[in-house]
């Protein structure tokens, strides 16, 4: 498995199959910026890049120790958006996806009709609450 970083809407992906990359590069208005294969490479590419988004299989082989902590920092400082994939989607995978800053879990079983559309509206820009004009 292979990690993504997608930039149109940008997005990371740490480690996705290839069925999963033919669906990211069939929709025009994302773009893979980098392909990771760990954790670790996830994590040092999306300091580099700043994708606004983080595509991520919670499961992903890896010869290397994480801590979701060191992920949810990493993401606060390139204001990237964390969608984490998973083939569970238990409390335990909620939670550890929750601990990693995810702003969204999609079970593979769905991702065909789920994953481009939850890219496309986490890569929308956030709407900011219309300021009032104070009178003079």
């Amino acid at each position: 498995m292979v990690s993504r970083v997608i930039s149109r809407k940008e997005c990371i992906a740490a480690p996705c199959g290839p069925a999963i990359l033919r669906l990211l590069e069939a929709e025009p208005e994302i773009e893979i910026v980098a392909v990771a294969s760990s954790f670790a490479q996830t994590i040092q590419m999306t300091d580099d890049l700043k994708p606004q988004i983080v595509v991520m299989d919670l499961h992903m082989p890896d010869e290397t120790r994480f801590k979701p902590s060191d992920v949810r920092i990493n993401l606060q400082t390139c204001r990237s958006k964390l969608l984490v994939i998973s083939v569970w989607s238990d409390e335990e995978s909620v939670a550890v996806a929750a601990s990693m800053g995810a702003v969204k879990l999609l079970d593979k079983s769905n991702l065909a009709s789920e994953l481009v559309p939850a890219i496309l509206k986490l890569a929308l820009p956030i709407q900011e609450p219309a300021r009032q004009i104070e009178p003079a």
